[in-house]
């Protein structure tokens, strides 16, 4: 095998040479301290993986641009979580990932704030790797867990594994939640994912088998025709949520949505396995700064737990049950 370990010996004089992790720490801003996990899969793929930020992932680089939409504010480390209001947003990173959830969904309600406190747990039992695989390919792997508990109430803990191969330019996020207390809890959970400029543009699509699209509400129905096409910066733009579902899936039980920008040269899809993760939204942000398309895969919609459950959908997780998710963002140059 022409790139196994032992033949790539003679030309390394150390692994990193191909790629690997770097762990540092922050050391300005609202994020000092906070540890960060640089992922150089090696073939042109990189971001940085937050593990006191619940396991979200932050900046993103495919052949050196950077794709993650990032806010104004710098990446903030748990102390600043306010559940109040929207607070929440004081303290969100952007980034490619930020997961939401694990008890709410959507605004806050209950001492749930909105999206939920998972963002702003650190994780425990942190690790990384870099090694061949059994294809002679170097794969990168960080994993962590994130526990979500309250005495006398939710028992959950989060383990996240995230995985990058050289040659492949995708990233796998396989979730697996835990319900270690003894009584029934509710699970919301939602991946906001997040794309920028220069991915996002005016000749940004998106692109996808034909499938159910239903807006959020009349502002959405507005632009219901063109929820496949992005437009240029507009002040004062007012968000678009649509919610996908009933697609198509592949041998693996996944369904996607490509996000395609041809004189960008780049394409980025987003797959998720249907079975756990029914709902994929759109968030369609086109303000000017705020300039932002969310591809969110979920097992609800953003709507909070109490009108979920109203609408017969909220998903409970029994003493003992394990729940798994699977993500699969893939990288090209077209």
């Amino acid at each position: 095998m022409p790139n196994s370990k032992e033949n790539m010996r003679r030309y390394l004089g150390s692994q990193r040479q191909l790629g690997g992790i770097r762990r540092f720490v922050l050391d300005d801003d609202r994020g000092r301290g906070m540890r960060v996990f640089e992922v150089n899969n090696g073939s042109g793929l990189m971001f940085n993986v937050y593990p006191d930020r619940g396991m979200d992932l932050g900046e993103v680089f495919f052949n050196g641009r950077q794709l993650a939409w990032l806010p104004g504010s710098a990446p903030a480390e748990p102390a600043f979580y306010n559940e109040n209001g929207n607070e929440w947003l004081r303290s969100w990173g952007g980034g490619l990932l930020t997961g939401c959830g694990l008890l709410n969904v959507g605004p806050g309600e209950n001492g749930e704030g909105l999206h939920g406190r998972l963002s702003h747990i650190p994780a425990g039992e942190v690790n990384s790797s870099a090694d061949y695989n059994d294809n002679g390919n170097l794969e990168v792997t960080v994993s962590g867990k994130v526990t979500h508990a309250k005495v006398f109430f939710e028992n959950l803990v989060l383990t996240r594994k995230i995985t990058s191969v050289c040659g492949e330019n995708s990233i796998v996020i396989e979730d697996s939640v835990e319900n270690c207390g003894f009584a029934p809890s509710p699970l919301m959970m939602l991946n906001h994912m997040n794309f920028g400029w220069p991915l996002v543009d005016e000749n940004c699509r998106l692109e996808a088998a034909e499938h159910k699209v239903v807006p959020r509400n009349e502002r959405a129905a507005e632009g219901i025709g063109k929820w496949s096409v992005m437009e240029e910066p507009q002040l004062g733009f007012a968000e678009q949520v649509y919610f996908h579902s009933d697609q198509g899936v592949d041998a693996e039980g996944m369904a996607g949505i490509a996000i395609v920008n041809k004189p960008a040269g780049l394409k980025v899809t987003v797959l998720r396995r249907v079975a756990e993760l029914p709902y994929l939204i759109e968030w369609k942000q086109m303000g000017c700064g705020n300039y932002v398309l969310g591809m969110e895969p979920a097992n609800c919609p953003p709507i909070g737990k109490e009108a979920f459950e109203k609408e017969g959908g909220l998903k409970y997780i029994a003493p003992g049950e394990i729940v798994k998710t699977k993500i699969k963002v893939v990288f090209e140059a077209i």
